[in-house]
């Protein structure tokens, strides 16, 4: 038997938008904000001491390019702060990471985008090899 989805014979196949994947995220950033909140109220500064620093963890922060595994954590990192989170923005990110540009399309866009100026301070990771 080939591993894969599989279904039985007459069974339908459920089809999700990106709409309905970024309700689902959010709704699940939302419920999970407030447990982080709850642990905030009996804990004082668990938030920024504990919640935040293992989420950027998870998140994969130092990525330069995020992973669609890495969404659900970016999400809840998001919820984390005063601003509002719109579904447009999340849908947005599931679109762009479900469907990645090729390598060479990638390379192209670096190579005629306009280079940053380097701000000081930014780009002194030491764990990397030169």
């Amino acid at each position: 038997m080939v591993a894969g989805n599989v279904h039985a014979q007459g069974e339908a196949r459920m089809e999700i938008s990106s709409e309905y994947l970024a309700d689902l995220l959010i709704g699940i950033a939302k419920a999970q904000t407030a447990v982080i909140d709850a642990m905030e109220r009996a804990n004082p500064g668990f938030r920024n001491t504990h919640a935040v620093p293992l989420l950027q963890i998870a998140a994969n922060m130092r990525a330069g390019d995020p992973r669609l595994i890495d969404l659900p954590s970016r999400v809840l990192l998001r919820m984390q702060g005063r601003v509002a989170l719109d579904n447009k923005a999340v849908r947005a990110d599931l679109e762009r990471l479900s469907n990645p540009q090729p390598a060479a399309a990638r390379d192209a866009s670096a190579a005629t985008a306009p280079a940053a100026p380097a701000a000081g301070g930014e780009n002194l990771d030491f764990s990397a090899n030169p």
